[in-house]
């Protein structure tokens, strides 16, 4: 099999937030190095984070990590757009994708390998971890999704792949809430950090 590479959404505006929540500490680092650094200790094959907003001041902390970056000049768009210029703006060769939001920075290492062998070994195209059963992050797609990618409606978003091909997706359990949680306003950040502690 071919590689098995991860997209980064990280190109929103978090007009919820008020502020760039990618920048905002978890851990002792920036949100979207938790998740850069969670990806990076899988066995995920490359990394590329997709900027759009604040993208100068993500890009700085990126660039500190081996991994591709993208700019999004539509991420006003919304999400979906993002999605679209990372596959736009993968290498060739690659097999399949992981789909990881930005603000998810709880998302361990194990459910992403988890995720990965299930795809290896499953055949299947779709794939996606499931807590309490709720369907979280991240999403692997196989590429032969990739045209999908490209003319589905936006405001539909990705996962209406998996609605579109159920019979080609897998679902993973794992005992990991942090494929669900992630930040839209600031209180749901202090609530999240007070959970983790």
């Amino acid at each position: 099999m071919g590689a098995i590479w991860s997209i980064i959404l990280a190109a929103g505006e978090s007009k919820r937030m008020g502020f760039p929540k990618m920048l905002l500490p978890v851990n002792g680092k920036s949100m979207i190095e938790n998740v850069i650094m969670n990806v990076a200790e899988s066995v995920s094959d490359g990394i590329l984070v997709v900027l759009g907003a604040s993208h100068e001041k993500i890009a700085d902390l990126v660039r500190k990590y081996d991994v591709r970056y993208c700019y999004n000049e539509n991420y006003k768009e919304g999400m979906f757009s993002s999605v679209q210029c990372g596959f736009r703006n993968l290498q060739s060769g690659i097999d399949a994708v992981m789909v990881f939001q930005g603000d998810q920075p709880f998302i361990a290492p194990s459910v992403i390998n988890s995720v990965i062998g299930a795809y290896r070994d499953s055949g299947k195209g779709i794939v996606m971890p499931v807590f309490g059963g709720k369907r979280g992050h991240p999403l692997l797609l196989g590429m032969k999704y990739s045209e999908v990618v490209e003319t589905i409606d936006p405001g539909e978003g990705l996962r209406s792949v998996a609605r579109l091909y159920k019979d080609d997706v897998l679902e993973v359990e794992t005992n990991d809430p942090g494929i669900l949680r992630d930040f839209d306003t600031y209180d749901d950040y202090i609530k999240e950090l007070n959970q983790t502690l």
